[in-house]
């Protein structure tokens, strides 16, 4: 049995309110396909009831889990080459010109998902910067999903995923076999730390960065809400930091912050003087 109409909306409402995601009509099997292993887990029949439980003022919990279900979780290791090929060639060169003095680096990778793009910030890092063993160096990954947070934190992937993205020599170098998974090896999972963090709720404390990864972020977001985030990154960025988002994602007509850096495959932003 399909939801009607007023149970999608009622999703809907809840998403937007809670996390700032937009819906559109249409995506009422989206909405089943993602709930219906929620329904089975609390025991109930059918979506439709999932729904009805979701109503009560005690499902605190339940529309916590209906929030991570609705989010999207697609990422890989690598993922579109040109981003980082520009953090290696450009963007980590001056940054770390930029902060000789300090010793200290800052990077966000903002709803990172199972951490496969924090992870391959730190492969390049200790690939092309040996340098930097000696600074402080600190990758954040931060979402909103607690699931995905774990698997993150443990650094264990599927035979699947390291062969999406991950060169071999970068698979042998950091990772180690266990049983059926690939689990990254100690000295790159202490470069990295993952945080719990709702982008379109208050943020937690974070560091001033030098740079921040919010790709393939935006596109779920209506303009408000894609105005905000803007905003908390700008106060969030150093004044020389660099920003990437993805290659459909911009700042133009939403926030006038930041510019695109010219002749850029990447989609890498300033702060705009």
């Amino acid at each position: 049995m399909s939801i009607e109409r007023e149970e999608f909306e009622y999703v809907s409402t809840l998403v937007r309110t809670d996390a700032g995601l937009v819906l559109d009509k249409g995506k009422e099997y989206l909405v089943e396909a993602r709930l219906r292993p929620l329904a089975q887990e609390a025991g109930l029949t059918s979506v439709q009831d999932f729904i009805q439980r979701l109503r009560m003022p005690t499902a605190s919990g339940m529309r916590r889990r209906v929030i991570e279900a609705m989010t999207t979780n697609e990422t890989s290791f690598f993922r579109d080459m040109h981003p980082f090929d520009s953090l290696r060639k450009t963007i980590l060169p001056q940054a770390i010109q930029n902060r000789r003095e300090e010793r200290r680096l800052f990077i966000w990778s903002a709803a990172c998902s199972t951490g496969q793009e924090a992870y391959t910030i730190a492969m390049i890092i200790r690939e092309h910067f040996p340098e930097l063993a000696s600074w402080t160096c600190r990758i954040i990954g931060t979402d909103i999903s607690r699931d995905v947070l774990a698997r993150a934190q443990s650094g264990r992937y599927s035979q699947l995923e390291v062969n999406r993205g991950l060169p071999v020599q970068c698979l042998s170098r950091y990772f180690v076999r266990d049983k059926l998974d690939w689990e990254i090896r100690k000295e790159l999972r202490s470069m990295v730390e993952f945080v719990e963090m709702n982008l379109t709720q208050a943020w937690p404390p974070l560091p001033r960065m030098d740079i921040i990864f919010l790709r393939n972020v935006l596109i779920y977001f209506d303009v408000t809400t894609k105005r905000r985030i803007f905003e908390g990154m700008r106060r969030q960025i150093r004044h020389d930091g660099y920003l990437l988002l993805g290659n459909c994602e911009t700042t133009l007509g939403i926030h006038d912050g930041f510019e695109r850096q010219p002749d850029d495959r990447g989609g890498w932003h300033r702060v705009k003087k």
